[in-house]
């Protein structure tokens, strides 16, 4: 195999909440409507923002991290899009540097330039400051340039433009218009599918930009091949048949997951908890994380899905769920504004919304199957008198050790795993 190259850029920020998706996600509008190929990934892990770059793009999107999917495999992403792809985009996490491995790590391990968006507003030669900042702090970084966000007017723009060293490409801005900006909750932004007009705010934005900045394309990168790999001959989940809850009370779900578990051999049957009346005939269970603090009367109502996911668990047959999926399990769920609800009750314990974040941290849990990967993140406080199975270990932030809960053939946890970090031990959470 031989390297292959294609333009590409790794979109980051000062910060958080600088605009880095709405960005990405015009970026790739943008030139998606010029008839050009566009593969998009996400640095870290998130499956929010995933979900509007594959509606910018028209492709799948999948992460890239070099802990939680490992460099090899990121490596071979990467180089399998530059095969089809006329550009690639890479959505950074947090700031450019925060974190451990950080957006930045990732664009210089691939040799990826940066194209960092820095929130303009109430700025204006300071921008130039920080721009210089972002580009020389770590000398070998391969930054390409800026954008301005929610900037007051063209003219603004035009000052930040002007204040910039000569070797930070300006790529041009975007107002502050809430025509553009995407609308967020306590998780980060709300789902794509709940977003009527998502296409238009998409359009507009990438009418925007290509009005603002030069469009053509970056210079190519060149990705290294992979290692060869053999191709798996095993399938441990041949015939397996795994129901994935899937609806606006669950959508939390990396598409690598979703491959791996077709590629082991298994048969995704995809349901509503919300809408259907009954599971589809099935041999194990995937509950993944999403929103069921929003949806508590209709979870609660349906009162037939309850007793159907009782029977399953009754029979012996396989559950694993995930944080929101695990929330559906628990005896009681209570929102942010005091609501509450009875659900499965198939784990003894409570959960509250609280206003501020609970935990936000990489995770790393050995069970009888395995070591997965993955990561934690919500608002919940869970009170479960269930002695834990296992506890999960982050690389970086050693307080946050999250709970692992086993009962039967059923494994809950609030850590979202991505279950190609480890396929023998997904193929043996699922498998009968």
């Amino acid at each position: 195999m031989s390297a292959r190259e294609c333009p590409a850029l790794l979109i980051a920020a000062p910060a958080s909440g600088q605009g880095k998706t709405t960005v990405t996600a015009a970026l790739a509008r943008l030139h998606s409507r010029q008839g050009r190929r566009v593969r998009v990934f996400k640095c870290g892990p998130d499956f929010l923002d995933p979900m509007v770059l594959a509606r910018a793009s028209g492709a799948p999107v999948y992460q890239l991290d070099l802990w939680m999917v490992g460099e090899a495999e990121s490596r071979r992403l990467l180089w399998e899009a530059a095969g089809e792809a006329d550009l690639i985009l890479i959505e950074g996490v947090m700031g450019l540097f925060d974190g451990s491995p950080s957006a930045a790590d990732l664009a210089r391990r691939f040799g990826v330039p940066v194209l960092a968006v820095i929130d303009g507003s109430g700025m204006a030669q300071t921008f130039g400051a920080l721009a210089h900042g972002m580009a020389s702090f770590q000398p070998d970084l391969p930054f390409s340039g800026v954008l301005g966000n929610r900037l007051g007017s063209l003219r603004h723009g035009e000052i930040l433009r002007d204040c910039l060293p000569p070797a930070i490409r300006w790529y041009g801005g975007l107002t502050r218009s809430a025509a553009v900006e995407l609308p967020s909750r306590h998780l980060g932004l709300v789902q794509a599918e709940e977003l009527a007009d998502l296409d238009l705010r998409l359009d507009t934005a990438a009418e925007a930009l290509g009005a603002s900045s030069d469009v053509t394309l970056p210079a190519p990168v060149r990705f290294a091949a992979p290692q060869q790999v053999p191709a798996p001959t095993e399938r441990p989940l041949a015939g397996v048949r795994i129901g994935v809850a899937r609806d606006a009370a669950f959508a939390f779900l990396y598409q690598a997951n979703l491959d791996l578990l077709g590629q082991l051999g298994a048969e995704l049957r995809f349901f509503s908890p919300l809408a259907d009346a009954a599971l589809p005939a099935l041999d194990s269970l995937y509950l993944p994380g999403g929103y069921p603090e929003l949806h508590l009367e209709r979870l609660a109502g349906n009162r037939s899905m309850l007793e159907a996911i009782r029977a399953h668990h009754a029979a012996g047959k396989p559950i694993h769920a995930e944080c929101g999926g695990m929330l559906y399990l628990l005896r009681r769920l209570t929102d942010k504004d005091g609501a509450s609800a009875e659900l499965l009750g198939l784990l003894d314990g409570e959960a509250t919304l609280q206003p501020r974040m609970s935990a936000l941290a990489l995770q790393a849990a050995t069970l009888p199957e395995g070591i997965l990967r993955g990561h934690t993140y919500h608002y919940s406080r869970l009170a479960c008198d269930l002695p834990p199975l296992a506890r999960g270990e982050c690389p970086t932030y050693k307080r946050t050790a999250e709970a692992v809960y086993r009962l039967g053939r059923l494994t809950a946890s609030y850590i979202h795993f991505y279950l190609p970090s480890s396929p023998l031990a997904a193929a043996a959470l699922f498998r009968p």
